[in-house]
């Protein structure tokens, strides 16, 4: 539902502690983005993690343009009107329910995290058009059953969702609990529903996530890993695939000039 005039998260096992004396994910990755919410804490992982991962930067910005391209394009050639953003991040320029009610005012969107600064924060998520809907849950990815829950308040289970699940996964350590994860996301809806997901990867060039990686979890939260792209395209099995299928993110329906490789796959897919 639509909250303008203030903050009512939904709490479906979400956590709710601030540490700023620990680097987290959100904050870290608000930082690469060029954003002020973020602590000493965070900076300091950022800057380090930059020194040995040059790139972070770009992937950053990559994966935030590749959110837009997707919304875009399931919205104004895909007829989607309803959106499941799980890890959604902390709000910045374009967030998902902006992106598609410019063009579907009528859209749904609910975005599902557990970073206490995206709380914070959940008021620039739950704004809305008149005629569509956002919610915000304080959620965590490992429990889909009570985000699938949560969210039937907002979206319609039975009409085409897009879960959106973008670098979140690798939070996930063990490969088949996340494959489990997006099974049990996608079978909960109908066909015509959408998967799209960016995860990153020492391939593509991303040789240096090796030491950045190991660097993150001994410094900040939560644990991260990378995956290859064999494991990742696991994650999308009985899906059918939306043009260019498994690529760096960058290279995903880009615009001119905008396909730069980066170290994170991205890939959309409509569940037949």
């Amino acid at each position: 539902m639509s909250q303008p005039d203030g903050v009512d998260s939904r709490t479906a096992g979400g956590a709710h502690r601030l540490d700023p004396e620990v680097a987290h994910n959100a904050r870290v990755w608000n930082y690469w983005l060029g954003g002020k919410d973020n602590f000493a804490s965070d900076r300091a992982v950022g800057d380090h993690i930059r020194t040995v991962f040059p790139v972070i930067g770009d992937v950053a910005r990559a994966d935030r343009r590749f959110l837009a391209r997707v919304v875009r394009f399931l919205a104004a050639e895909r007829g989607v009107r309803q959106f499941l953003d799980i890890g959604t991040g902390l709000p910045t320029a374009d967030n998902t329910h902006q992106l598609a009610q410019r063009i579907a005012p009528e859209s749904r969107v609910v975005y599902v995290d557990n970073d206490p600064m995206v709380l914070v924060h959940a008021r620039a998520l739950l704004t809305s058009s008149a005629e569509g809907a956002t919610d915000y849950l304080d959620a965590d990815v490992h429990r889909p059953e009570q985000i699938l829950a949560a969210a039937a308040r907002t979206l319609d289970l039975d009409r085409p969702v897009a879960v959106m699940l973008l670098g979140i996964l690798n939070f996930v350590a063990d490969t088949d609990q996340a494959t489990a994860i997006v099974r049990r996301l996608m079978d909960a809806l109908p066909a015509g529903s959408f998967l799209a997901l960016t995860h990153p990867t020492v391939e593509l060039g991303g040789e240096a996530n090796v030491a950045a990686m190991a660097f993150w979890n001994e410094h900040a939260a939560p644990p991260i890993r990378a995956r290859t792209g064999a494991e990742i395209a696991g994650f999308f099995a009985g899906l059918d695939w939306v043009e260019p299928g498994l690529v760096s993110c960058a290279r995903w329906r880009p615009v001119e000039g905008d396909d730069t490789s980066v170290p994170q796959y991205g890939g959309v897919a409509r569940k037949p």
